[in-house]
């Protein structure tokens, strides 16, 4: 009879390592739902996914390459069977040919050259910690920006890159931040992967990513980081996510840490979009997501808006009646959530629109909060600005 499978379904998905052939995979399967098991594996030597789905019964786990059952064309097909220590059985490609396929449950460990932020991946996603764990990053170009030198580094296969901070701060406060920039970059090679894995039913997918320091002082530090992406979906998308630290302590910023429109003391949240794999947003975050929202919607983004009507009256006239392609950026909903970043002018907001409209979202320079307006209403982080 079939063994259980090793997890439950509220562990979660399950790793594994193994070979496929003479080749060396990594693996995870999700067994929450038996006869629906989803799962990925990728070659060591590529490190990119192929997706799996199948059923697991009382006699194997069979699954085939591909992320559901609706694509009818010819797949690689896998058959399982439980082992006393993981599954052991065969793959079969198209052409009919037959690689024996064993798998183990993965045990990694962080190594001692591994940076903070791949080191808690070796407990929290042991996947990704063995992807990344086989990637190399490539020196790239030093630039100086605002009076900061920096060396920026790209993982050559997914083309992500980011820089790091070579001098200007203190030692200890400069590895801090250093291992901030590090962990997003590494985060950025985890997407990029996980779009591909999401297009691999329509073929490869696109990440193409800008990345631009835009405001370095010996208080913030403020990075656009643009993506242009195709990961499967009805449509290509498009969007900045934006790194914002506070310089003195590497801790990342909530728009309320530096700009603050509502009554009494300033609350410190962080989205989703803006936290790390690492973050606990039980600790993070001072207040409920309601809370947030409520404040966002009804103090900042009415603010905000009264605020660029004053400063740019021509863009923030509404639309006329009928106008079906005109931008609203009037509304005050568009606002509620904009991703933003410091500028030496001071703070460019993108607002955020509905998918038909979000061509207005594009190459945005003009809203910008001046230091002007900002500095009457300081954030909780205290810090001084510009």
């Amino acid at each position: 009879m079939l063994m259980a499978p090793p997890l439950s379904a509220e562990e979660g998905p399950t790793v594994y390592t193994g070979t496929l052939g003479s080749q060396a995979i990594v693996a995870e399967l999700d067994f929450t739902q038996p006869d629906e098991v989803s799962g990925r594996y990728f070659y060591q030597k590529y490190h990119l996914d192929l997706p799996l789905n199948g059923s697991l019964t009382e006699d194997a786990l069979h699954m085939k390459e591909g992320l559901d059952s609706l694509d009818a064309s010819p797949h690689p097909t896998i058959t399982l069977h439980h082992a006393e220590q993981g599954w052991q059985g065969e793959w079969v490609g198209t052409q009919g040919k037959a690689l024996p396929l064993q798998l183990t449950p993965a045990q990694p460990a962080a190594g001692p050259g591994d940076d903070p932020y791949l080191a808690s991946l070796a407990g929290d996603d042991p996947y990704e910690y063995l992807r990344l764990q086989g990637l190399r990053l490539q020196r790239g170009k030093q630039q100086t920006v605002m009076g900061y030198p920096l060396q920026w580094w790209k993982e050559p296969q997914s083309g992500i890159s980011l820089f790091e901070i070579v001098s200007g701060y203190p030692p200890a406060q400069l590895a801090t931040l250093n291992q901030q920039l590090r962990a997003r970059l590494w985060q950025e090679v985890v997407d990029y992967h996980g779009c591909q894995l999401g297009a691999s039913r329509f073929g490869q997918g696109e990440f193409d990513q800008t990345v631009t320091p835009e405001y370095l002082s010996a208080n913030v530090i403020s990075i656009s980081i643009f993506t242009s992406y195709d990961c499967g979906g009805a449509h290509p998308d498009f969007g900045d996510a934006p790194l914002n630290l506070n310089a003195r302590t590497g801790e990342k910023l909530a728009l309320e840490d530096v700009l603050w429109v509502g009554q009494g003391r300033p609350f410190h949240f962080l989205s989703e979009d803006e936290q790390s794999d690492d973050d606990d947003s039980d600790t993070h975050n001072s207040v409920t997501f309601d809370v947030y929202s409520a404040y966002r919607s009804k103090q900042f983004a009415p603010w905000l808006v009264s605020r660029f009507r004053a400063l740019y009256p021509e863009q923030m006239t509404a639309p006329a009646e009928g106008d079906e392609e005109g931008c609203n950026y009037s509304d005050p909903e568009v606002w509620n959530f904009p991703a933003w970043y410091f500028t030496p002018q001071g703070i460019l907001f993108s607002p955020s629109f509905a998918r038909v409209a979000r061509a207005c979202e594009a190459g945005l320079s003009w809203p910008v909060l001046p230091w002007a307006e900002i500095l009457p209403h300081p954030g909780g982080a205290g810090l001084t600005l510009p």
